[in-house]
C-alpha cells in the first residue's frame, strides 16, 4: 500500500542526526527521499556499533526509506550534478551552513536556477538574521542555550547536565518535516515554491519556556519565573518497598482517589493545600513529598495495579533494557525483527501512529554509501529530459 506521500520526492543533504531523523519520517510515509553523501559518507555511518563499516547502528535507525548517492561537491562535476538532481524533485533539505553552501555555489538562487518551484530547507543552529548566525551547533550546545541543564540543576543535586538523549535533534527533526509538509502544501495550492530555514535554538525555546515563563508572560511581569510543579525537587519517580513506580495525581479526581486508598480521606478532606488545583501547585512540593511517604509502604505491583484500578496515570520505571520487553510495544508489534540485506538480522522500530489507508511502512533497508548512485542519477537524467545533462549521463561523483 502506498504511504501518504508517494509521489513526493526529496533530495536530502543532511547528516548526523536531526536532518536524517527529518527525513526518515518522511521517507516512512512514502516520500522518495535521495541521501546525498560525501565520498566519506555521513559521519553517523561510523559512529557506535556495527557489524561491517560505514553501516553503524545509529546509522541503520535513522536512514532507512532512503537512496545513497555519492557526489564531491568540491567538484564542478559533482555540484552540477546535485543541480541537475534538484531539477527533478520537490524539496531540497540540508543542515550544512548557509555560508558553507554558498561557497559552494549552492545558495537558494543557484538552486532557483534549476528549479524555479523548489523548496529549499535549510537547517541551521540559529536564526541566520541574528548575532550567533555563524556559530555550530550541536544538541548539547542548544540544551545548554534553553537552560536545560540549568533546570535539571535546580531540581537534582545542582550540577547543571545534558538530558542523556540527543533530545532537540529529535524535536527539531519532527519539527522540520513539519514545516517541509506546510511548505508542499502552500506549493500545491499556488505553485510557489519558497526558502525555509529552521533553526534548532528559536525551536526549542518555546518547548522550555511555554511553561516556564510562568508571570514574565506579562508586562510588567505578574509573579515570578518557573512552572512550580514540574520544578518540584520531589517531582520523581517514587520509590517503593522493594523498587520505583512513576506517578501524577494532577486532578482533583486523583488526589481524592488516592487519599481514599491509602486510608487518608479524612486528611485530605481538612487540608485547604488540597482544595483547588492552584493551591496544590503552590504547594506541590511538599504535597509530592507526602505521596512518597505513603508509595514507600507498599510494593511496586500493588501501586500499579491500584492506581490503574482508581485510573490515576501510573507507569513502571523502565529502563533501557526492560523498554525492549514491554509488553505494551510487544502486543502492538513495535520492534520488529527484520533483516537488513547486507547487515543481517536486526530490529527495527515502528513508523509514526496508525493509519485506515496509508500507513507508514519500511519499504528500503538504510542504504550502503552510495549505493544507489548510478540508479538514480540516470533515474534524473530521463526526468530532466529532454535537456538531459552530461554530467547525469556520466554519473559525476
Amino acid at each position: 500500500m502506498a504511504g501518504p506521500l508517494e509521489g513526493l520526492r526529496i533530495l536530502d543533504m543532511t547528516s548526523v542526526l536531526m536532518g536524517p531523523f527529518a527525513t526518515q519520517v518522511l521517507g516512512d510515509m512514502g516520500a522518495d527521499v535521495i541521501k546525498v553523501e560525501s565520498p566519506e559518507g555521513d559521519t553517523v555511518r561510523h559512529l557506535g556499533p556495527m557489524r561491517s563499516p560505514g553501516m553503524s547502528a545509529g546509522f541503520l535507525h535513522v536512514n532507512r526509506n532512503k537512496r545513497s548517492v555519492v557526489l564531491d561537491l568540491k567538484d564542478s562535476a559533482g555540484r552540477a550534478a546535485l543541480l541537475e538532481l534538484a531539477r527533478t524533485v520537490d524539496v531540497f533539505v540540508s543542515n550544512v551552513r548557509p555560508a558553507a553552501l554558498a561557497r559552494l555555489g549552492l545558495a537558494y538562487e543557484d538552486f532557483l536556477q534549476a528549479n524555479p518551484s523548489i523548496i529549499h530547507v535549510s537547517l541551521v543552529g540559529y536564526g541566520q538574521n541574528g548575532p550567533y548566525a555563524a556559530r555550530a551547533a550541536y544538541d548539547d550546545m542548544i540544551q545548554a542555550a534553553c537552560a536545560v541543564p540549568s533546570l535539571i540543576a535546580e531540581v537534582g543535586d545542582g550540577v547543571p547536565r545534558y538530558v542523556p538523549l540527543a533530545i532537540v535533534d529529535r524535536i527539531v527533526g519532527q519539527a522540520a518535516a513539519t514545516a517541509i509538509l506546510a511548505a508542499v502544501h502552500h506549493r500545491m495550492k499556488t505553485g510557489q515554491g519558497q526558502a525555509v530555514e529552521v533553526p534548532m535554538f528559536e525551536t526549542m525555546v518555546p518547548y522550555v519556556m511555554s511553561e516556564h515563563m510562568a508571570g514574565h508572560t506579562y508586562d510588567p511581569p505578574e509573579g515570578g519565573i518557573g512552572y512550580k510543579r514540574l520544578l518540584a525537587p520531589s517531582r520523581q519517580a517514587y520509590a517503593t518497598a522493594d523498587g520505583h513506580v512513576c506517578t501524577v495525581l494532577y486532578t482533583s479526581k486523583h488526589w481524592h482517589s488516592f487519599f481514599r486508598l491509602v486510608g487518608a480521606e479524612e486528611r485530605y478532606a481538612a487540608d485547604p493545600r488540597m482544595a483547588t488545583i492552584a493551591a496544590r501547585t503552590h504547594h506541590i512540593s511538599a504535597l509530592y513529598a507526602e505521596v512518597a511517604g505513603y508509595l514507600r509502604t507498599r510494593p511496586t505491583a500493588y501501586w500499579i495495579e491500584e492506581l490503574t484500578r482508581l485510573d490515576i496515570p501510573v507507569m513502571p520505571l523502565h529502563t533501557l533494557e526492560s523498554l525492549l520487553h514491554d509488553p505494551h510495544l510487544a502486543a502492538v508489534g513495535f520492534f520488529k525483527k527484520t533483516r537488513h540485506p547486507t547487515e543481517g538480522p536486526m530490529v527495527e522500530m515502528a513508523g509514526l501512529g496508525n493509519w485506515s489507508r496509508t500507513p507508514p511502512a519500511v519499504t528500503r533497508p538504510a542504504p550502503l554509501l552510495g549505493e544507489h548512485t548510478d540508479e538514480v542519477l540516470k533515474e534524473a537524467a530521463r526526468l530532466a529530459a529532454p535537456t538531459t545533462s552530461p554530467a547525469l549521463e556520466r554519473g559525476a561523483v
